[in-house]
């Protein structure tokens, strides 16, 4: 099992191989890297790619594995590492050019230390629009991240490099971070899965400027390598003052830490509610129906399925406010020169950010707080909302929108995934189909905070059912 039919394997897939001997973890790596080597000059997903930093991994990896002694639950899985995430001893440079590349870099963040706890082979960083402000992936630090899909499109953002690398074979596993959107945003984008947990499910140091609003989420193929991820990166770290207790149980079944065939989850009684636009927003009718025939398969499936609106307006004026605010705050330090240098449209909001007052920012707490009272009361009776992820799908790359619409924030065409940033609650995008161009798009799950493991086993029973991730992006 070689070559670059080894670089297309999940995460279970290639813990599987390891476990029989068919397959060793510097195969794999080498696969991964000769993947990256040969795509990414077209799609510039890593900022950062280190192949003896890789390789040496892949080769303790591969001793311990010989020895029958694996070191965790991901011992020698390619894994790539977004770069707003510290890597120690190598630089976190957010897309940015006001960060100097020559200084100290003393921390992993605790995902990353997990990562390496559990044996992971880390392949390199992927790119993000500069200090992760936006929902598509460019920068002007390291240029226009690409769809493998459809190359003149963009992967989304701000965890676009992360997607397009999980889409394209560059790593199976990636690790993002979503405060508006950003691992859903571009899974959906891509046809990849990824999940932004309950906030505090995966601790998080250094602290976002954008607050608690920032969440680590892990960017697969399948959610089966989800689980196996989030199995690795929840619990507990003292550095991050709000994370949660470890998980109470596993994430992952036991068949897909051992390889083996398992049954789908059960979703027969779930009570799961649809809403087709949340109340406010303006969906692609391709995008529309596309959605409703997946949320068809849940009631096949046995879950009660009612269409029903959550029961509030867009709030997406409260949300900039929260978001423009934490951009203003990152940039502050800078000197004039440096913000010459900022992509023009975050130099913008980071204005805009800055002249907001205490109370207009109290004020977009206080209906944050009133968003989480309506959706804590909307999952007495729902144990999960299905939505659209993206109303539209992958549009022009190197653009902040859509360039056949109206100019506007990236704020203006994602209505679906930054309500769930407010509320804190687990929220994934499971690929659900594509458009008659091709194009991928995503079923979003939602759950009520704490429930990610209901959300997880819901996405995996319905990609067992359509399992759209089967399907390969042409440039790979």
């Amino acid at each position: 099992m070689t070559g670059t039919a080894t670089a297309d394997l999940t995460a279970t897939e290639l813990l599987a191989a390891y476990r029989a001997g068919t397959l060793s973890p510097v195969e794999a790596t080498e696969a991964v890297l000769e993947r990256i080597d040969r795509l990414d000059p077209r799609l510039n997903a890593f900022c950062l790619v280190e192949p003896e930093w890789a390789l040496s991994a892949a080769r303790a990896s591969a001793a311990r594995w010989l020895r029958g002694e694996p070191m965790g639950l991901l011992d020698g899985v390619p894994v790539s590492i977004k770069d707003v995430l510290l890597t120690r001893g190598r630089p976190t440079l957010r897309g940015s050019r006001s960060i100097g590349p020559d200084q100290e870099w003393p921390d992993d963040a605790p995902s990353v230390a997990r990562l390496y706890e559990h044996g992971a082979v880390p392949v390199g960083k992927t790119t993000t629009p500069e200090f992760a402000w936006k929902g598509v992936t460019d920068s002007p630090l390291t240029g226009i991240t690409r769809n493998p899909w459809d190359t003149s499109r963009t992967p989304g953002g701000s965890s676009g490099g992360a997607a397009a690398a999980v889409a394209a074979g560059m790593a199976p596993l990636a690790l993002g971070t979503d405060g508006g959107g950003s691992v859903r945003i571009p899974a959906s984008f891509t046809g990849t899965f990824a999940l932004k947990p309950t906030y505090g499910r995966i601790p998080h140091f250094p602290a976002s400027p954008f607050g608690t609003l920032a969440h680590v989420g892990p960017m697969t193929r399948t959610v089966a390598d989800a689980m196996l991820l989030m199995d690795v990166v929840t619990g507990f770290d003292s550095r991050d003052w709000s994370a949660l207790a470890p998980p109470a149980a596993p994430f992952a079944p036991p068949w897909a830490r051992t390889g083996a065939p398992g049954e789908p989850p059960d979703l027969g009684g779930l009570r799961v509610a649809y809403s087709p636009a949340l109340g406010f927003a303006t969906v692609d009718p391709e995008i529309a129906a596309l959605t409703a025939a997946a949320v068809e398969v849940f009631t096949e499936l046995g879950a009660k399925v009612e269409q029903v609106d959550p029961g509030f307006g867009d709030p997406v004026e409260e949300f900039e406010v929260l978001w423009f605010a934490g951009a203003a705050k990152v940039t502050e330090h800078l000197t004039e020169r440096q913000r010459a240098e900022l992509d023009p449209g975050l130099r913008e909001v980071c204005e805009q950010g800055s002249r907001y007052s205490a109370g207009e920012y109290l004020d977009a707490t206080a209906r944050r707080m009133e968003l989480g009272r309506i959706m804590g009361g909307f999952h007495e009776r729902y144990d999960l909302l299905l939505t659209p992820t993206m109303p539209i799908a992958a549009f022009e790359a190197g653009v902040e929108s859509p360039p056949d619409g109206p100019p506007a924030r990236w704020t203006s065409w994602t209505p679906f995934t930054y309500p769930f940033n407010m509320t804190q609650q687990p929220a994934a995008s499971v690929p659900c189909g594509f458009t008659a161009g091709g194009l991928p798009v995503g079923l979003q799950v939602v759950g009520p905070r704490h429930a990610d493991a209901l959300v997880l086993n819901a996405c995996l029973a319905f990609e067992r059912a359509r399992p759209w991730y089967e399907h390969r992006p042409p440039s790979s």
